[in-house]
């Protein structure tokens, strides 16, 4: 079975030479995969193997209109953070040179990589985190969970989705040991 090592989610248009240039840059075949998740939107693909000699998948799926996705697939052991570092360098290149709009990039590394909802103006239905705090976390640890984040994840992409939580309508609810907690984070300490 596939798994996602890292996905790169963009925006744009692209004309067929810059298909092209894309599918030579990244090695790719003119063949879309057929395992894995995502694979009926799949365009493009190159399975190799890794130093370590994980089986990879470099992919370049369409969503949408405009939407691409870059997707470095695993399978067995999770590839080298080295071999998903290049990988994030590539697809933040690609996005780049070919003029997209980069939308999220999972796991985020850096704060411009995290996915966030649209604020919604007042007077529109409540966030996801509703209007009353109902969660039992009183401290960041066992918070990052449900943020969808890691306890190693990078310090300012907890800040970024710690910020959208402490901008719900909840927040004032949350326990006061929490939001201390929250501050300090987002202070530095």
């Amino acid at each position: 079975m596939l798994w996602p090592a890292l996905r790169c989610l963009s925006d744009g248009e692209l004309t067929s030479d810059q298909l092209d240039w894309l599918r030579t840059e990244f090695q790719l075949e003119a063949a879309p995969r057929t395992e894995g998740p995502g694979a009926a939107k799949s365009i493009a693909h190159r399975a190799f193997t890794d130093y370590a000699g994980t089986r990879l998948v470099l992919d370049l799926a369409r969503t949408g209109e405009s939407g691409w996705v870059f997707t470095l697939f695993y399978e067995g052991q999770r590839p080298p953070s080295a071999t998903v570092g290049s990988h994030r360098a590539l697809f933040r290149d690609a996005v780049e040179r070919l003029g997209l709009t980069l939308v999220e990039i999972a796991p985020a590394a850096t704060a411009d990589e995290v996915l966030l909802p649209p604020t919604t103006p007042s007077g529109t239905p409540e966030s996801a985190f509703g209007a009353h705090w109902d969660l039992p976390y009183e401290d960041l640890g066992r918070l990052w969970p449900h943020l969808g984040l890691r306890a190693d994840d990078p310090h300012e992409v907890k800040a970024v989705k710690l910020s959208e939580l402490m901008r719900s309508p909840a927040w004032p609810d949350a326990p006061a040991s929490l939001r201390a907690e929250a501050e300090e984070f987002l202070r530095g300490n």
